[in-house]
């Protein structure tokens, strides 16, 4: 975590500073997507791209607990929804991947009754016996 600005030194000369530690730190070594082309360079710029990129179906979330509180609660039931679903599928019994799926369907029922601040939800509650049919047949090949 950044330290605090110390008092009369300017904004720019603390964070330069900061940042040439981090990278004597090897900080920003192997980070990815290190090498690669920036996405969307070619495309006009859109002050919603992240939120576009976040609402589509093939994002894969990297969000560190500590930062889900900065999202937006239909976000972040977005995300619960998705670890949920993985952790169904890898549970050690059906009974633990009736009761995942369970609390992760009662959470979404209470958010479709009453919907979050942020951008839509587009979530509806996992059916449990075809997530359950999806499992036995992965587990049976």
């Amino acid at each position: 975590m950044a330290e605090r600005k110390p008092p009369g030194i300017s904004f720019e000369t603390w964070a330069d500073r900061q940042i040439r530690e981090a990278e004597a730190r090897g900080d920003f070594d192997d980070l990815p997507g290190r090498g690669k082309p920036l996405r969307g360079l070619d495309k006009p710029y859109d002050p919603m791209w992240w939120v576009k990129e976040a609402m589509s179906p093939s994002y894969r979330w990297e969000v560190p607990p500590a930062r889900a509180c900065l999202m937006p609660p239909a976000l972040v039931l977005r995300k619960e929804a998705e670890d949920a679903l993985a952790a169904a599928r890898a549970a050690g019994s059906e009974a633990e991947a009736r009761r995942i799926l369970a609390d992760i369907n009662d959470k979404i029922r209470e958010a479709l009754r009453r919907p979050p601040e942020g951008p839509p939800l587009d979530l509806v509650p996992f059916d449990v016996q075809g997530v359950l049919r999806e499992r036995r047949a992965s587990r049976a090949d």
